[in-house]
């Protein structure tokens, strides 16, 4: 069952409870009152990623950012990963036939995917939903996606490496050193490419299946804390 679901129903069951519970009725609906605040407004927080909510100013912040996601993927691709030092370690690490006998690993292992994270995480809590996403833990909250972001942007990377557009690309700009210019210039323009052909439809569906399925537990804890915050207010207050 859907994480999210599983809590929220648990916790209008608490709060069903409460009504008829002939013991601790108060404590139970506290606890369920409390629960469901938490979960359904962490729920709220991850469903406004995504989808507009009328006057709620920064929800659909990724689709309403689509055209600053491209910019800075693209930003982030050249700058972190086909630098000239990075292209140099790429050439240096080939054979004659590229084809052939082509290993992304070396350079994919040369890449900090650690700094690229934190950067991720500092483009969210820049945007407008980033005061939001202080109320449920600011960026640890982001931290559960470190591994899945990783994973994805690796599998991305290496796809792109050994695409026939991107070996021709390489192979035809390829003969010595001072060629390192025109071959990033090529890169560049296939990264280009491949983004414009991406919608916000698209890029709002491969964030939201990671993030979704990662930060589902943040409904989770939200139910969780939720009602121990109202056991103890109920317990305080009785």
């Amino acid at each position: 069952m859907n994480k999210s679901l599983a809590t929220n129903l648990i916790a209008i069951a608490c709060i069903a409870l409460g009504y008829v519970s002939p013991v601790f009725s108060k404590h139970i609906l506290a606890i369920g009152l409390f629960a469901a605040s938490g979960a359904i407004t962490n729920w709220l927080a991850i469903h406004m990623l995504f989808e507009k909510v009328p006057g709620l100013y920064g929800s659909g912040v990724i689709p309403d950012r689509f055209e600053e996601f491209k910019t800075g993927i693209h930003a982030l691709i050249m700058k972190q990963f086909f630098t000239a030092e990075n292209v140099a370690n790429f050439f240096a690490a080939q054979t004659e036939d590229m084809k052939k006998s082509f290993n992304p690993d070396p350079v994919i292992e040369a890449i900090d995917f650690d700094r690229i994270f934190v950067r991720l995480i500092e483009a969210v809590m820049g945007s407008p939903f980033g005061s939001m996403l202080g109320f449920v833990g600011g960026p640890s909250a982001l931290q559960p996606l470190k591994e899945p972001f990783i994973e994805k942007v690796q599998e991305e990377i290496r796809l792109l490496l050994v695409s026939p557009h991107f070996l021709d690309a390489i192979q035809q700009a390829a003969g010595s050193e001072e060629h390192t210019d025109e071959i990033i210039d090529k890169v560049d323009a296939i990264v280009i490419h491949r983004l414009n052909e991406l919608t916000p439809e698209i890029v709002k569906t491969i964030i939201q299946d990671m993030i979704r399925q990662h930060l589902g537990w943040l409904v989770v804890w939200g139910g969780v804390f939720g009602g121990l915050i109202g056991l103890a207010t109920s317990t305080i207050l009785s």
